[in-house]
């Protein structure tokens, strides 16, 4: 989810960063990664960590710690035990906490606010996915794509009729679709057979469509584009 931010140019799960000299920290998931291997020199500007049950809460404590005194501005902690919620450390000020139905925002970090939910409810978490996505392509969202293709094709068809404008509509809708698509497979670094390229040209269905972008924005080819590597 939030690697997809528009904001966001890279990020990582479980990059190490070198906090100091014998100081060597990996959070869960971590926004400024350099693509680069071996650890890094620095810290990440916004870290998150994943509190299930049996974790050691003395160690996630001083791992905090020392992420925001080394210069992290935001770490969130996703509390996964009932009632699941997320706290926001910064330094200096108190621990927030924020629950389902609430909005995580960290300004000069992300551009958009993340739904608390997002960060462990897989539906919630490919619905924000999607519409990075499309904003990343300049794209407000998916029914103002629709609006507006539907509009031009309308107006660039109105001699030949309605119908035959909202064909043309729907035919650019598709094809915006596909490039989401292949922009989002590029960014996850999913490489994409033929096979796969030749069922994403030929698929007319625009859920279908939407569906396997929102599972490559997840991380992972859904099995008709798998099966045709």
């Amino acid at each position: 989810v939030i690697d997809s931010d528009p904001a966001v140019e890279s990020a990582g799960i479980d990059a190490g960063f070198q906090l100091g000299p014998k100081t060597l920290r990996a959070p869960d998931v971590s926004v400024g990664v350099p693509d680069r291997p071996g650890w890094v020199k620095g810290v990440p500007s916004l870290a998150v960590e994943i509190a299930e049950g049996g974790r050691d809460e003395a160690e996630l404590q001083e791992k905090i710690a020392e992420l925001l005194e080394a210069g992290t501005q935001v770490v969130w902690v996703v509390r996964m035990q009932p009632p699941r919620h997320v706290e926001v450390h910064r330094v200096d000020v108190p621990v927030a906490r924020a629950y389902v139905g609430q909005l995580l925002t960290a300004p000069g970090i992300l551009k958009n606010p993340i739904p608390v939910e997002a960060l462990w409810d897989r539906e919630v978490a490919h619905e924000v996915t999607f519409h990075n996505l499309l904003e990343r392509r300049g794209i407000e969202s998916l029914e103002h794509l629709r609006e507006q293709a539907l509009e031009e094709g309308r107006q660039e068809g109105r001699q030949e009729g309605r119908i035959e404008g909202d064909v043309e509509a729907t035919g650019r809708l598709l094809e915006l679709a596909r490039a989401t698509l292949r922009k989002a497979a590029a960014g996850r670094r999913l490489a994409l057979s033929p096979a796969a390229e030749a069922a994403i040209a030929h698929c007319t269905e625009l859920p279908t469509l939407m569906a396997w972008s929102l599972a490559i924005g997840a991380g992972t080819l859904p099995p008709p584009l798998s099966a045709s590597a």
